[in-house]
């Protein structure tokens, strides 16, 4: 994709490459990530950070190779170190000409003189090896190439403050083996055609910026554990393959192996825009490059979770660098990550393993990175879970699989009416979902600092009631589709419908963001109210719909997403920096979700029938997709302007929702009716007796 290129106006100004970071992943939640000046700036920053229990029990092996180059007898640093002391040494980003992202492959190039090096780094599929090429594009005649490997064997969430001991680094076949300590999970680093020298020496002092700002610990050390020299003349390559395989440089993969590695990445990447045209043409062919670029990104985040059951399992990875597998953010994102793709196998085997962890009628709310039991403390999770079953059905129409998760949707429904844990009940006077007790977080926001819960939302959501209100209406589609009696379910639905009517706040113009709870109903205007009008089933009447679209669009719209919170509020926070509390006071009181600006443009359309206008509304992601992690969308942005990018630097809800909005909105007519629910309304409907109620309005 040469539609995302960085020149010299921003890989020679440090403060920009230092703050453009890059990603590879290898499917089984491993992954690779830096700047774009090879400055490491995050304790997430490696070239291999391996998942040994896949897909966790991440742990950082490799953090870099330093590179230098000799050019007429000269030594040249091509790498930039930033340093505790404030020094900035070596400055090899002078002499970076480009950054690429090319079929999903970071790509640098180095220009000294009539000399160009490129490298690029990918990762194997299925395995926790990264690949490192350089190749000798251009020069005078042939050049001698040095890397540093700088090493350590720590949690990804961890840091290396005062490193000690030697190590061990032995001979092994094309390269060296490498424990940092005793008992540490080895590393195998080889380069066919490159010598390699064992080495023993702690750098210390490395800087991490972007830990400080966090007010996290933000000095490490790492060990130097070998030098890798190899003479290039131009056009040659040479390829470094770190991993925990011990085979990674057998002869079996030597030169040649490794231009088939490179290939087969490439490859992949092609096999995903391939399914991906297939499933949509002829939407695909006018589809802007950033959706494309974002079709690649997608792919990052689905990864293996094998079980016992089904070895070959998937999950999605919250977001890189730091979160694990989250059954909210895996049920949000599961349409955008596989079925606008055009990979609803994928769909199929997410859903199935974690429908095999439902528990009392409640999905796991996430995977502990250390590979511990999951924990249920999500109240939408499972209701999320319904919307992902609903839009897998209507995109393949696999009656069987329906069949098969019936009675998993019935059993979640029947808890929630008699009860479950954390005080998640229906009211059987209104119908309405209620949620929550002392101490404990439950809806999406979800920012708690030791015992203080800082959104507690209390009482009956509003978007967990629009989530109901669908669920409710899903099962009666679901029912009548299997042959089933539905009246059940749409007595639910029409009682949801009318209760819903108790989040009008007449004086706000808006809907209440929760009612019933400790303290009445509350308020605040937060971006909570927009999914009563963006899923697929609306219980407000026309008028309301557009007055809660109107609020929103006054308070909380900006162009990177939502504001979490209004900023008349007394609570509201704009910018999203500091330490934990700092940081975490501001998640969910102003700060802006890159992922509610698709669900914005899905009501504006459903509000007002202008495609074109809706489409306008996700354009400003485009540029997004540059300001933080090269070809992918973060996690939040600063309330305040300019709305910096902040969080995660990749967040598969980001990535999937705007995939799904641009897809499902591109594929509209130029205008549309603006009848009852509109033309988003999905296949799967509630009776008909409901639906012309509702149009009636």
């Amino acid at each position: 994709m040469n539609d995302l290129i960085l020149g010299r106006d921003r890989t020679g100004d440090p403060s920009l490459a230092g703050r453009r970071e890059w990603l590879v992943t290898n499917g089984i939640g491993g992954f690779a990530a830096g700047t774009v000046s090879g400055a490491l700036t995050r304790r997430y920053h490696g070239l291999l950070v391996a998942a040994l229990k896949p897909p966790v029990g991440r742990t950082l092996l490799l953090a870099k190779l330093a590179e230098q180059i000799e050019i007429d007898r000269a030594w040249i640093d091509l790498d930039t170190n930033l340093w505790a002391s404030g020094t900035v040494a070596p400055r090899g980003y002078l002499h970076l000409e480009s950054f690429r992202i090319e079929d999903a492959i970071p790509t640098w190039t180095w220009a000294i003189g009539d000399t160009r090096l490129e490298k690029r780094v990918w990762m194997e599929l299925g395995e926790n090896t990264t690949y490192v090429q350089y190749r000798l594009g251009a020069a005078r005649g042939p050049v001698k190439l040095a890397l540093r490997a700088l090493v350590d064997c720590r949690d990804v969430h961890a840091v290396t403050p005062r490193g000690e001991g030697t190590g061990r680094v032995e001979p092994a076949t094309g390269g060296l083996r490498i424990e940092v300590a005793e008992g540490a999970t080895p590393l195998w680093i080889t380069a066919p055609g490159a010598e390699c020298r064992a080495e023993a020496d702690w750098y210390r002092g490395f800087a991490l910026p972007l830990e400080a700002e966090r007010g996290l610990e933000s000095v490490e050390d790492h060990l130097l554990a070998a030098t890798l020299t190899a003479r290039l003349e131009p056009g040659e390559a040479i390829t470094v393959a770190a991993s925990t395989r011990h085979d990674a440089g057998s002869p079996g993969r030597g030169p040649l192996a490794l231009a088939s590695a490179l290939a087969r990445r490439r490859a992949h990447s092609s096999a995903l825009l391939d399914a991906w045209k297939r499933a949509h043409a002829p939407l695909a062919r006018t589809a802007p490059p950033w959706i494309r670029q974002l079709v690649l990104a997608a792919d990052a985040f689905v990864v293996e979770r094998g079980s016992a059951l089904d070895p070959r399992g998937r999950t999605v990875i919250a977001g890189y660098p730091w979160f694990s597998d989250w059954g909210r953010d895996t049920m949000i994102a599961l349409p955008g990550l596989t079925l606008a793709t055009g990979r609803p196998e994928l769909a199929r085997s997410i859903l199935a393993t974690f429908a095999r962890h439902v528990d009392q009628g409640m999905l796991p709310n996430f995977f502990p990175d250390g590979g511990e039991a999951p924990e249920y403390n999500t109240v939408d999770a499972a209701l999320w879970f319904f919307q992902a079953v609903r839009a897998y059905v209507e995109a393949t129409g696999d009656q069987d699989f329906l069949a098969e998760m019936f009675p998993v949707l019935e059993d979640i429904g029947a808890w929630y009416e008699r009860g479950t844990r954390h005080g998640i009940r229906v009211d059987q006077q209104d119908g309405l979902v209620r949620a929550g007790e002392e101490g404990v977080q439950l809806t999406w926001m979800d920012a708690k600092v030791d015992e203080w819960v800082v959104t507690p939302r209390r009482g009956k959501p509003v978007e967990i009631n629009a989530l109901w209100y669908n669920a409710a209406t899903t099962m009666a589609g679901f029912a009548r589709r299997l042959g089933r009696a539905p009246e059940a379910y749409e007595a639910m639905a029409e009682k949801v419908e009318k209760s819903f009517e108790r989040f009008w706040n007449a004086e706000t113009g808006c809907l209440y963001d929760v009612v019933d709870g400790p303290k009445g109903h509350d308020p605040a205007v937060r971006p909570n109210q927009i999914f009563a009008l963006s899923l697929p089933e609306c219980p407000l009447p026309a008028a309301r719909r557009r007055a809660v679209l109107e609020s929103c669009g006054r308070w909380l719209l900006t162009s990177h997403g939502l504001r979490s919170l209004a900023p008349c509020d007394p609570a509201y926070r704009g910018v999203y920096a500091g330490d934990r509390y700092a940081r975490d006071g501001a998640y969910h009181q102003g700060t802006v979700w890159t992922w509610l600006l698709p669900h914005y443009a899905l009501a504006h359309y459903r509000v007002h029938g202008d495609r074109e206008a809706a489409l306008a509304l996700l354009a400003p992601l485009a540029p997004l997709m540059e300001a933080m992690a090269i070809g992918t969308l973060p996690e939040v942005a600063d309330g305040d302007p300019p709305h910096a990018p902040r969080g995660c630097f990749a967040q598969a809800w980001t990535v999937a929702e705007t995939l799904r909005a641009w897809q499902t909105l591109a594929a509209q007519r130029k205008r549309a009716t603006r009848r009852g629910g509109g033309p988003l309304r999905a296949a799967v409907r509630a009776g008909r007796a409901v639906q012309a109620r509702r149009d009636a309005r």
